[in-house]
């Protein structure tokens, strides 16, 4: 980047020039027709100006001498101001160091807390944290919000610096403050970072007639490790199932479609919807299903996304009864763009729709049957999970009953 803006700084300065006197909308004209200078700048030419004299100012004034900025860093600023303007908090420009982090990330492996942050209505929040994790060792909770990182408060920040500022190399620690819905005061939390490798599925047995499966996140593995959690939970005859998707960040959207397959005999799972043709598409189940019988899934405040998906469709779809909390709300589809030197740019491209049209972003999934509650992970001390074990017994008593 730093020789492409190198190349083009005698172009610039010709062109500021010109516009200093008076060029707005000067024509060249060629042999093959007009060229006005206005079609290769990315802003009006009295903004491009505006940003000479900024950065002219800065460099002159600023009390701070020894810290004058590289183009390069300068450029990576003004791109990250420009898709922050677009008031997306999801949408977001990543320099190349940031991206190849990015795709260390999505192989499930870095270091630092185990937490998923989200932003909504110009918070940052915890979507959750992840289980065995230092964020969920300390007692972090979903929508709990981050008010400071060690020295800085980070009230109206970009998520993407949250998320660096929380990430690190194992062994190197960290304090946060959130303010929790029901408390005066923030709420500290010392940690260390780790290495943190993700499980997607866990599994256990609730009772002899109904198996419980966890999904923590949705990432390429799930479906493989979903569809052989199924399989130990049918070929010990269970006829039941609770579908754990409390704390769930969402993850891969191809991911989440082929868990609802295993559970819906054809039909849409859901679509997304967006300006351009790419945007729109349906997605389906495929005929048949790996489990027929009776299901419940738990969601709360920290399901999202991808988890939201496939508790919408099962509501929808009347598959399952869904209950817990009101999910999280986030419901878009972003998309990489790769730019020529190594840096990119994840636009929102479409929103999530249930399959009866219901929008999800912004508004989030609500439960047919309401717990109030905290995901433990025990049976005897979790309230949200002895609703969903009852609702399912409840179904299978009601099948007993309709072969007699």
């Amino acid at each position: 980047m730093k020789k492409f803006i190198s190349k083009k700084k005698g172009f610039l300065l010709g062109l500021l020039l010109l516009i200093l006197f008076g060029s707005l909308g000067l024509l060249v004209t060629g042999a093959r027709g007009e060229f006005q200078f206005k079609d290769i700048l990315p802003f009006e030419a009295q903004y491009v100006w505006m940003m000479k004299q900024a950065r002219s100012i800065l460099e002159t004034y600023h009390v701070n001498d020894q810290n004058k900025k590289s183009d390069e860093e300068l450029f990576y600023g003004a791109m990250k101001g420009m898709v922050a303007a677009w008031g997306d908090p999801y949408s977001r420009f990543v320099d190349p160091d940031e991206l190849k982090q990015e795709e260390i990330d999505i192989e499930g492996e870095y270091g630092g807390l185990g937490i998923y942050i989200g932003s909504k209505d110009g918070k940052i929040l915890v979507i959750s944290p992840i289980e065995g994790t230092p964020a969920h060792k300390v007692g972090l909770e979903p929508m709990d919000e981050i008010v400071k990182v060690d020295d800085d408060i980070v009230l109206g920040w970009n998520i993407n610096d949250v998320v660096k500022m929380l990430r690190g190399e194992p062994g190197s620690k960290v304090t946060i403050w959130v303010r929790r819905e029901g408390h005066d005061e923030l709420l500290k939390f010392e940690m260390t970072r780790e290495l943190i490798k993700i499980d997607s599925v866990s599994q256990k047995r609730l009772t002899g007639d109904v198996a419980y499966i966890r999904i923590s996140h949705f990432t390429q593995k799930t479906p493989e490790e979903m569809k052989s959690a199924l399989k130990v939970a049918l070929d010990t005859q269970a006829k039941g199932l609770v579908l754990d998707l409390r704390n769930n960040p969402g993850g891969l959207l191809d991911a989440c479609v082929a868990v609802a397959d295993y559970f819906l005999d054809g039909g849409e799972v859901v679509s997304i919807r967006g300006r351009v043709d790419r945007a729109n598409e349906v997605f389906n189940a495929n005929p048949g299903a790996l489990f027929k019988g009776p299901v419940a899934v738990l969601i709360n405040e920290g399901s999202a996304s991808a988890s939201e998906i496939v508790a919408g469709a099962f509501k929808d779809r009347d598959r399952a009864v869904l209950v817990g909390e009101k999910s999280f709300g986030k419901g878009s589809v972003q998309t990489l763009f790769k730019l020529p030197e190594g840096s990119g740019l994840f636009v929102t491209i479409a929103r999530y729709y249930t399959p009866s049209g219901v929008v999800i972003d912004g508004v989030g999934i609500e439960p047919h049957v309401k717990v109030e509650g905290k995901y433990t992970g025990k049976l005897e001390d979790d309230e949200q999970l002895k609703e969903a074990l009852k609702e399912v017994e409840a179904f299978l008593v009601k099948a007993r009953e309709a072969k007699r």
